[in-house]
């Protein structure tokens, strides 16, 4: 198989960070700040206002998403067999219980919504712009992968057209977020359906989920053997875009639990918690597009949001594609402390401040998991970009204010290209590099990676 390279952009150093706050946790769950964006999993004709993450506006117009199908209906192949056997129905949410098979317990992978689309298959491209601000080294990482359609070999019947797009946010050092940006996507078209599949959307879903369990697992491997010993780790968000569809997977969405069995003296069970060895950890935002299906799959603190223009209003709005995990959410700290580790300072043990994560292996059994939030999300004709960044440009901006930055970038036509590049490339890398200085101008002492995945015909 032809080894997929990621499309790492290069970008100047620039601008300077007058704030030396080392990063803290967000007060509050992104969904449910009022500054934080439109829900997209909520009405759109009017937009709603800001409601708890998830809920669904009864009135107003039509939903922007349809429930799910519940999980091996209609299924008779062994792998639609196996996820069948996950699946409860719980009310109207059609949640989906994921068993993992690891001793230390499951993982409740909660189904989201599904938006209509349109039939014609829309080209992506992706831009980045990455700046160190007042960190000592550039602990982000990210990859563009604008097409790898013949890497993955899906079945030619169902899918045209599949891309990927990841962001991840290092803590502790660089190793591990380098290690998912080189080894996630791999794991990813490895495990990708191919031949007949009787369900995309099934396949996609379980393929994600398995490959942030394996990347995870290889990084820990690794990561404990090293002499000296990594300190690193990431969180990570990741878009897969399966023709006109989006696939969202989120990595420390509260609404996952981790059943484990009780730590009744975490300091006896874990006398070396400190050790170098098993401080490595990662944040992740990763999208995989499917044709014109988006799979956003994050963990963590980066986010994924999305520009769609509404008609009725005339104005674009930022919908999220993604959740802030931390530990100072209740559903997380619950689950943190029903594995017997605790919340101090809004970090676990007083130390990490994410409560999911590649990597981190000594928190693993205190309730962080490397488990994703997965949704999917259609593309529609209204749909102008997706932004994925790390939490270092949202400490400054919120995303209508990031979101508005782009769209004015984009309509400045002092904006100079240059020789045998098309106009429109040169506006949006443009409007990557402005966003990524003005976060370090307004403060931001965090690593800032900002991604512009241009959405088109």
């Amino acid at each position: 198989m032809t080894s997929t390279a990621p499309a790492f952009l290069a970008t100047d150093e620039s601008g300077a960070a007058s704030d030396p706050r080392p990063c803290s946790v967000l007060p509050q769950a992104f969904a449910r700040d009022p500054r934080a964006g439109i829900d997209l999993f909520a009405s759109t004709a009017p937009y709603p206002e800001i409601e708890p993450f998830g809920t669904a506006q009864r009135s107003g117009g039509p939903l922007l998403f349809d429930d799910l199908p519940p999980a091996g209906s209609g299924e008779s192949d062994s792998l639609a067999a196996s996820i069948s056997q996950m699946v409860k129905h719980e009310g109207k949410g059609a949640k989906r219980k994921a068993s993992e098979e690891e001793k230390n317990g499951s993982e409740e992978l909660v189904e989201k919504k599904v938006c209509k689309g349109s039939s014609m298959i829309f080209g992506l491209k992706g831009y980045v712009a990455e700046r160190k601000g007042e960190r000592e080294e550039m602990q982000d990482a990210h990859v563009i992968l604008n097409d790898i359609t013949e890497e993955c070999k899906p079945p030619s019947s169902l899918i045209t057209r599949v891309s990927y797009f990841a962001v991840f946010d290092g803590h502790g050092g660089i190793r591990a977020s380098k290690f998912a940006a080189q080894n996630l996507h791999q794991n990813l078209i490895r495990k990708f359906p191919k031949g007949d599949v009787v369900s995309v959307e099934k396949t996609v879903k379980r393929c994600l989920l398995d490959t942030f369990k394996h990347t995870d697992e290889e990084f820990l491997k690794q990561a404990s053997s090293q002499k000296p010993a990594w300190k690193d780790g990431s969180t990570a968000t990741c878009v897969l875009a399966v023709d006109n569809t989006l696939y969202i997977a989120n990595l420390g969405d509260s609404r996952h639990t981790l059943g484990t069995k009780p730590l009744t003296r975490v300091p006896q069970l874990y006398p070396d918690s400190l050790k170098p060895a098993w401080k490595d950890g990662s944040t992740a935002t990763c999208v995989l597009a499917v044709d014109n299906t988006l799979y956003i799959a994050n963990l963590g603190d980066s986010r994924a949001i999305l520009c769609r223009y509404n008609e009725e209003s005339q104005k674009h709005a930022a919908l999220s594609l993604s959740k802030e995990h931390n530990p100072t959410q209740y559903e997380e700290r619950m689950r943190i402390q029903k594995a017997g580790g605790n919340v101090r300072d809004g970090r676990v043990l007083g130390v990490l401040e994410v409560s999911r994560s590649i990597g981190d292996g000594q928190y693993k059994r205190c309730g962080v998991t490397s488990v994703p939030d997965i949704r999917r999300c259609q593309l529609t004709p209204n749909d102008r970009f997706i932004l994925l960044a790390c939490d270092g440009l949202f400490k400054v901006f919120t995303p209508e204010e990031a979101v508005n930055f782009i769209l004015s970038c984009l309509e400045d036509e002092k904006i100079q290209t240059r020789e045998g590049k098309p106009a429109v490339d040169a506006r949006y890398e443009a409007a990557c590099n402005r966003l990524a200085n003005k976060a370090v101008q307004r403060g931001s002492a965090d690593n800032v990676t900002v991604m512009v995945v241009r959405i088109g015909p």
